[in-house]
């Protein structure tokens, strides 16, 4: 409910002042959960497809009219560079916002409550497995860079050596994968996956007191910026 709300309801505001709000209550949570410089590297991410849009807006965008600065031939607009304010604005938001969940909350847990609410658990082993699926490549990627290096491979230096070893390193990661992914079929098969009688849990988990407090806070809001959108169009 809170990546609905920090989402949803600072596009329906339409001021900046609402998307660096839920920015700074992004980062107030992650700091919070401990979690702010595992979402570094996102962030820093994200600020080198900020920088190319601010390039491209700034100079070449359609409405642009009033000259702020120039570099050299490069001229910048105003108009180019408060739109890619705003679009940098939601990308920092949405990145944070969702990092919130992923850093704080393992995939089998948002699998499991996804499964207690009435979700399908073909859907939750899906979300689980998006999630899970880019650290354990990383991972066998690592363990392949490593036993291809012990056995004399160049696997730094220039382009030219980088892209001679590549293949050498992505072909057992893609058949490793495959392997994995067949390897777990037949086991959730086997743990009576396709099962059709009632499931029960290793773990039950209980509700904080503030959550159902937060939540209805949360809706109450995001609902109170829709209807006041709806009026505003309407006047």
């Amino acid at each position: 409910m809170y990546i609905v709300a920090a989402i949803l309801c600072p596009p329906l505001i339409g001021s900046l002042w609402a998307y660096a709000a839920a920015i700074l209550i992004d980062i107030l949570i992650l700091i919070s959960g401990k979690s702010l410089k595992r979402a570094r590297a996102l962030i820093i991410f994200s600020f080198t497809i900020i920088l190319t849009i601010f390039l491209i807006k700034g100079l070449f965008d359609s409405d642009n009219v009033t000259e702020v600065f120039s570099i050299g031939p490069a001229v910048f607009y105003k108009e180019g560079l408060m739109k890619a304010l705003r679009t940098g604005a939601v990308i920092i938001n949405m990145l944070l916002s969702f990092s919130i969940l992923v850093l704080t909350t393992k995939p089998e847990d948002i699998a499991d409550e996804m499964e207690r609410h009435g979700f399908s658990p073909r859907l939750s082993y899906v979300i689980s497995s998006v999630f899970s699926i880019i650290p354990q490549m990383m991972g066998t990627m690592d363990t392949i860079t490593d036993a291809q290096r012990s056995r004399g491979m160049e696997t730094e230096g220039s382009l030219g050596k980088r892209m001679k070893a590549f293949i050498p390193l992505i072909t057992p990661v893609v058949t490793s994968s495959l392997i994995n992914t067949r390897e777990r079929a037949i086991a959730l098969e086997v743990r009576g996956f396709g099962g059709k009688g009632k499931r029960s849990y290793l773990n039950s988990w209980q509700k904080h007191k503030g959550d159902r407090a937060i939540t209805i806070i949360l809706i109450a809001f995001t609902a109170a910026v829709i209807i006041w959108r709806v009026i505003t169009w309407l006047i």
